[in-house]
């Protein structure tokens, strides 16, 4: 028999809340890992466990076949990829990189041109499921970028999510994560709603929400945030900060092609409330405390 061929070496840049979980992933399925992190205390357990620490995105991006970044905002990844010693001039030809951030469908166009004329290929590939998917590998990823660029990734998105869809050339997979964010802004805003009428009414809320999880109502975020509501539990999974970010995007793209979402407005400036209350850096479940008051 053939020896099997060895795994990529993996550099992975954004060692966060989600970041952490999908590099421990793939470091306990056996890829060689590269970690950065602007807090390198937040990658110390993942080196202890066998990952190589480098001292910049670009010098992860070099020693790498597949460079996986996650990170903030899009100027976050603006200058990991396209900054002086960035990614994009440091990575070698032929390698695939791969930002896993929530970001700008044009910055993701903008990612693959410069990497195709240095001879790489590039995937904008977010994800969904939170803290609790990364945690336990079932993120949703939304791939955009090359048919061939994706067929080299698929193994190791297959190490990290449940569900993994290309949606077509650059951008798609963030205007497909777009698509996902205005429908999460809409159904927490059911969900925060329907508990504080339930216990404005008098109702016990937990009864409650066993009951209408179970029926048409129901949702992902009903049956995984609803519990840590009730519970007070309002520790990000994913922070208010990004969020707005996310819904901040998703109106200008849809601005940019004359559509008008009112209920992503609305959901936007409530968001915005509750980040100047300084619930910036709490998990999107904090829509709460703006009716719990």
């Amino acid at each position: 028999m053939p020896a099997a061929r060895p795994l990529p070496t993996i550099a992975f840049v954004g060692i966060g809340v989600m970041g952490h979980s999908m590099a421990g992933h793939l470091l306990q399925s056996g890829y060689p890992l590269i970690l950065f992190n602007r807090t390198r205390s937040k990658a110390a357990d993942l080196v202890a466990q066998g990952a190589v620490w480098a001292s910049s995105a670009g010098e992860a991006a070099a020693a790498a076949d597949v460079t996986i970044t996650i990170v903030g905002y899009p100027a976050d990844v603006e200058s990991v990829y396209l900054g002086p010693n960035g990614i994009v001039e440091s990575a070698r030809s032929g390698a695939v990189l791969v930002d896993m951030t929530t970001s700008t469908p044009s910055l993701a166009v903008r990612i693959a041109e410069e990497a195709s004329a240095r001879g790489m290929m590039s995937l904008d590939a977010p994800v969904s499921g939170g803290d609790v998917g990364a945690r336990e590998a079932r993120l949703t990823i939304m791939v955009g970028g090359a048919d061939e660029a994706f067929e080299r990734v698929l193994p190791v998105f297959q190490v990290l999510g449940k569900t993994v869809t290309h949606m077509g050339g650059p951008g798609l997979g963030q205007h497909t994560k777009m698509a996902n964010q205005i429908a999460i802004a809409g159904t927490m805003l059911s969900v925060v709603e329907a508990l504080a009428y339930a216990k404005a009414t008098g109702l016990d809320a937990e009864r409650v929400l066993g009951a209408i999880s179970a029926g048409s109502a129901g949702s992902w975020s009903m049956s995984n945030y609803g519990p840590r509501i009730l519970a007070g539990d309002l520790a990000p999974g994913f922070y208010v900060k990004h969020f707005i970010k996310d819904l901040r995007i998703a109106l200008s793209e849809a601005e940019a092609v004359g559509l008008d979402l009112p209920g992503l407005d609305l959901a936007k400036r409530l968001y915005e409330r509750l980040a100047e209350q300084g619930g910036q850096d709490l998990g999107t479940q904090a829509l709460w405390s703006l009716y719990s008051e």
